[in-house]
């Protein structure tokens, strides 16, 4: 029999039988976990987010006791314990030969695992709850001029079977429907009543716990809604299934004065911390259809933000660290602005946006993307700023996907290595998408003067600041050659009101 062993569990891999798990033995290995003082607070993380990983991480606990684990567990303790105190703690009451951990999310945290010292080895092993290995990636990328992910998107879908027919071909003869899912919201439709989940004794205590010890992160923990077990993750999966699967895909980019939420999920921080397993999520998912409980646009729509974009940015996250996160290809400098931090700002799309991700942790892609990214692409803010309020701000939020996802494509810091594009827009496209121009002070027709919608303004200042450096851009050249056939008064004109709007929205640090 081998020795006995020392396994380290951390927040974001809470599934049992996986990752270090694998092969664990009860009764003769142990496990070790730690509510780390640092890991809490190396960006202002959401308040939400702490308490969901601290509570989802004591009641895992139990479930391991339960299983025959013999677990120790390090409660959080303001200002102490690293990963590596919590490890040397453990040995010392454990006769372990060896540590063993699944490999963690963050380039950073590998980093200074790597360098562990201690006087047993270190065992770090492959995380098997991803559907892509990095080799995997790497295999795809291989001799690639451009790495899309709509075209990893149809690996990922041969290799696991999913939406394909008896003949290897995707169902529906298409391989994305994203056409048919980009209708606004206009109120027509009911939205359904999301069931809240019971806050038990075990979350009531770490709510108070991270009131205490963390005031001055946002969050509003009043408002906490999240589930922190698998069951409860898989029960608010079924309850998708059934009510906002069949609505997804034709409101998955809509925006509401009314609701947060609309039809979306909102299981992707139940799936980043191994309370859900992606592949079933996916499997289930494709069920529905089949069972003809919703359109096979919907089912697809979501089916590729699972298998195809988490699992890319993935990809492309640890292929490309840890020297990603320093890219700045269009020189992006303004500071972060500190109404970042409150939402206090007069546009109205921005607001919403700002306040709900503050308040609740949440936001779907096109608030993420189009409404909070769009105007730190526009207004040229600083990257690594941008991508650290992004980190600190989302319940669901890891560098591993924050990073690609933010830098990436809402900011196009990478200069094209992952969007095709420059996700730039005006505020028509808002407009379009919901209906929160209509409470707006701003008019989203018009371009210059008072009452003037910000974006439209700093949409050509930003096609005009970065014109030769886009020239060569397919997808831009309609919207480059309307700007040069813009008459030279008219041009100066909506360069002068984005410069006064820039100097008022983003105003400079004071020394």
């Amino acid at each position: 029999m081998n020795p006995p062993e020392l396994i380290l569990v951390l927040g974001d891999q809470l599934t049992a039988g996986k990752g270090a798990l694998k092969d664990a033995r009860p009764g003769i290995d142990t496990v070790v976990m730690a509510e780390v003082a640092e890991e809490a607070s190396y960006v202002r993380h959401n308040r939400h987010k702490i308490v969901f990983i601290f509570s989802a991480m004591r009641h895992f606990r139990d479930e391991l006791q339960n299983a025959g684990f013999e677990v120790i567990y390090y409660p959080y303790e303001a200002g102490k314990t690293s990963l590596l105190d919590a490890v040397h703690s453990a040995l010392q009451e454990c006769p372990a030969e060896r540590v063993r951990c699944c490999k963690p999310g963050e380039y950073r945290l590998l980093e200074a695992m790597s360098e562990w010292h201690l006087a047993v080895p270190v065992e770090l092993v492959e995380d098997d709850r991803f559907l892509a290995s990095g080799d995997d990636f790497a295999d795809w990328a291989k001799g690639r001029k451009q790495l899309r992910m709509e075209y990893f998107y149809r690996t990922m879908r041969r290799k696991y079977e999913i939406l394909i027919d008896a003949q290897g071909k995707p169902e529906g003869e298409n391989w994305n429907y994203d056409k048919q899912n980009r209708k606004g919201w206009r109120g027509k439709d009911t939205i359904p009543v999301r069931p809240t989940i019971e806050v038990d004794n075990i979350t009531a205590e770490v709510i108070a716990l991270v009131t205490e010890h963390f005031p001055d992160h946002p969050g509003d923990l009043d408002q906490f809604y999240l589930g922190v077990t698998a069951a409860q993750a898989q029960s608010q999966l079924l309850w998708f299934i059934d009510q906002g699967l069949p609505k997804f895909g034709e409101y998955q980019d809509a925006m509401a004065e009314e609701s947060p939420w609309l039809y979306h999920a909102l299981i992707s921080a139940y799936i980043n911390t191994g309370l859900l397993d992606p592949l079933e999520v996916c499997r289930a998912v494709e069920r529905a259809w089949r069972e003809e409980r919703c359109s096979l646009a919907a089912a697809e729509g979501f089916i590729r933000q699972i298998l195809g974009w988490r699992e890319y940015v993935r990809g492309i996250y640890w292929m490309t660290a840890p020297s990603y996160a320093d890219r700045n290809a269009l020189d992006a400098h303004r500071p972060l602005p500190e109404w970042f931090w409150t939402g206090a700002t007069d546009m109205r799309c921005l607001e919403k946006a700002l306040r709900q991700s503050l308040d609740l942790g949440y936001g779907h892609h096109i608030q993420r993307l189009m409404i909070i990214g769009n105007f730190a692409l526009l207004a040229g803010l600083q990257v690594q700023q941008v991508c650290e309020w992004y980190l600190a701000v989302y319940v669901d939020a890891f560098e591993w996907v924050e990073l690609p996802n933010t830098l990436g494509m809402a900011l196009y810091a990478d200069g094209g290595l992952m969007a095709s594009k420059p996700y730039a827009a005006s505020g028509k496209y808002i407009q379009r998408q919901g209906d929160h121009c209509a409470s707006c002070r701003y008019q989203p027709a018009k371009m210059t003067g008072p009452g003037a919608c910000p974006y439209n303004s700093l949409y050509w200042h930003f096609i005009n600041r970065h014109a030769e450096k886009l020239g060569d851009n397919p997808r831009l050249g309609l919207a480059l050659n309307n700007w040069r056939r813009k008459d030279r008064d008219d041009q100066l004109a909506i360069l002068t009101w984005a410069d006064t709007e820039l100097e008022r929205l983003v105003p400079p640090v004071s020394v």
